[in-house]
């Protein structure tokens, strides 16, 4: 037994630190935006937006404009707003101005009661603060009472005070700042998810015109997000490419200073649509008010078809079933939402939960008697849906009696590793037999497993069920894993929390790794959201120089050396790793030291689901419009 000794008065009250305003925030800025990676420079971004936004909803706000810059070693930002200004006058309690106040100190605002804001969503009273804190510089210029001010910032300090710099009539906030590289591990602003928060930002406040404006990169572009019909637009946006059975369903009633809206359609996809926000936030977890909604919109539709006696074969109906197609969009309007840490993924109010249940049920309800040709449609929907559910358990007991998915026997083309904690064990899925013999060999055996695949899987997004589960590649990938699948899922028994996708770097390459990630999005999206997922980046070239050999993983990287070296010795373009002994397949491509990963992720579910089903699905008019529309921006492609 180990024991430690500690002198017995040696915790005493010299050693309490105290970290206050934006001190403890750098010190502990994932607890504020969550990571120090892109996300976590793009909240900082979002921080700002939200609060001209709650300005929009408190109704003194009808244009917001973003404009992205760079500069030698990152990006800035500047959001501006007509709104009406932060407050610049003195807050006699701290001798400073209520702007300084508000950019340098925790837990303050105007958020705290309902006087100023009747419902926002930035309720901790950090964001300001926080990107302010985390950010190399921030300028801040407010125009208001026919002035314009301006005080500048650095890491949660002020740098000088308020300054008047000249008159206006205009009122409104610009923001400018930087994250800082002493945070960030990235510091450019990812411009598709700013493009899909700003249009979804614009479905939620109908009216309100935003435009971004993006000058780095050598280039400009201008895109303006602007809704009239609000979530109506934000269903026909996200069904744009679907076959739609429904009429768009919509309503929008206050209970008490409550107000909750919803849309919802039904299409004739396999999958549920469904963006939950709160104050214009979006819950990605859902919390109590996508439960209700979800209990309201099951109740209904049972109802319904047992009022109606249309369940002939007395089939056990899941809410599952009732949501098969949905497309909705919920939103919520309330004052002090209960959300569940500073990055608000998910509501807690329990009250919500029954206001939102009773005003979507009765609304649902009295639609679908109103409504026959739309009820009949979705009730003949939900019942497909709840046949095709009970065919596709049958099939699973048939293939497990039939496949080894609950056997104890590890695959027999599985080279498992020796240790056993999927805490530190890695699985490749490599394509190609020759690459697996490479591989195995070259591996570190301790903790890397190898499971080599066999030419393409199938793809799972058209397939019938019982060809996927009757399908030797999937089957054996299963068994590797030890999830188990769908309903009998849990990610608990998973015996490697790496699971790395080694294909060749060519055309054929990125299909199969296509294919495969289609497949765990529809049937281990877990092992995706929890970071599980990754892929392999094996080099594109060798070079040589003399006796000195080189890898480059990309044509850039291919120039760069070329001008480094002069004249190469040696050029070699591998076409697949099987081309690679496993000496260089470990240096490359393996060896956790030096080799190159990517993160497999899910930052936005809804046009990730949107992708794979255009690109690997059934129709195909969705498809040749994307790659009509998207050709252009291809960059390199092997023939």
């Amino acid at each position: 037994m180990l024991v430690f000794m500690v002198e017995q008065d040696s915790y005493n009250a010299s050693k309490i630190v105290v970290l206050e305003g934006a001190q403890g925030i750098r010190k502990r800025p994932g607890m504020y935006i969550g990571s120090t990676g892109a996300s976590g420079v793009l909240h900082l971004l979002f921080e700002v937006i939200d609060n001209a936004v709650d300005e929009s909803a408190a109704g003194f706000c009808n244009n917001i404009t973003i404009r992205l810059t760079q500069d030698t070693d990152g990006d800035i930002a500047e959001v501006s707003d007509d709104g009406r200004g932060i407050p610049v006058d003195i807050m006699e309690k701290y001798n400073k101005s209520a702007l300084e106040v508000i950019m340098t100190t925790i837990h303050k605002g105007a958020k705290f009661n309902n006087d100023v804001y009747k419902v926002s969503g930035g309720l901790h009273g950090v964001g300001l603060t926080v990107v302010n804190a985390l950010s190399e510089y921030t300028e801040v210029m407010v125009k208001k009472n026919g002035h314009a001010y301006k005080q500048g910032f650095s890491k949660g300090l002020a740098t000088g005070g308020v300054e008047v710099i000249g008159n206006t009539t205009e009122n409104g906030t610009t923001i400018k700042f930087k994250p800082d590289k002493e945070i960030f591990s990235t510091l450019t602003f990812d411009s598709a998810l700013l493009k899909d928060r700003l249009r979804y930002t614009s479905f939620l406040n109908p009216g309100l015109k935003i435009v971004l404006t993006d000058d780095r990169f050598s280039a400009h572009e201008e895109e303006t997000f602007l809704s009239n019909e609000g979530i109506k637009d934000f269903i026909k946006f996200i069904n744009k490419d679907s076959n739609v059975i429904t009429s768009i369903i919509h309503s929008k009633k206050q209970e008490g200073s409550t107000i909750i809206e919803f849309a919802l359609q039904y299409t004739d996809s396999y999958d549920e649509k469904t963006e939950p926000f709160v104050n214009n936030i979006k819950t990605g977890e859902g919390g109590t008010h996508l439960t209700g909604f979800h209990a309201a919109v099951t109740r209904s539709i049972l109802n319904y078809i047992d009022k109606n006696r249309l369940n002939k074969g007395q089939m056990h109906i899941m809410g599952e079933d009732t949501r098969e197609g949905l497309t909705a969009v919920l939103s919520i309007l309330m004052q002090n939402p209960e959300f569940e840490g500073q990055t608000k993924e998910k509501l807690g109010n329990i009250h919500i939960k029954s206001l939102v249940e009773g005003q979507v049920y009765q609304y649902l309800s009295r639609y679908l008697e109103e409504h026959p040709s739309d009820a009949k449609a979705l009730a003949t929907k939900v019942l497909s849906a709840t046949n095709a559910r009970e065919s596709a358990r049958r099939a699973r007991e048939m293939a497990r009696k039939k496949s080894i998915f609950d056997s104890a026997v590890l695959p027999g083309k599985l080279a498992d590793c020796i240790l056993d904690d999927p805490e530190k064990t890695e699985l490749f899925i490599v394509e190609g037999q020759s690459a697996g013999g490479s591989s195995k060999q070259g591996r570190d055996k301790n903790i890397q497993a190898i499971l080599p695949l066999r030419g393409k899987i199938l793809n799972v997004e058209k397939a019938s069920l019982d060809k996927i589960f009757d399908n030797a590649e999937i089957k054996t990938m299963i068994t590797a894993f030890g999830t188990g699948i769908n309903e009998t899922f849990n990610s608990d028994n998973i015996r490697y929390k790496k699971i790395i996708i080694m294909t060749d770097a060519d055309v054929d390459g990125s299909h199969i790794r296509t294919l495969l990630l289609t497949f765990f999005y529809r049937f281990m999206k877990r092992i995706i959201e929890q970071g599980y997922v990754y892929a392999a980046v094996p080099p594109l070239y060798k070079i040589t120089k003399g006796k000195l050999v080189y890898y480059c993983y990309s044509d850039r990287e291919l120039e760069a050396k070329r001008q480094e070296l002069g004249k190469l010795d040696g050029l070699q373009r591998y076409k697949g790793l099987g081309e690679m002994n496993e000496d260089q397949l470990w240096e490359t491509t393996m060896n956790p030291e030096n080799r190159k990963l990517k993160k497999i992720t899910i930052a936005d579910a809804q046009r990730t689901e949107e992708l794979f089903r255009v690109l690997m699905g059934t129709e195909v008019l969705p498809r040749r419009k994307f790659l009509h529309e998207h050709a252009d921006q291809v960059q390199s492609l092997d023939v």
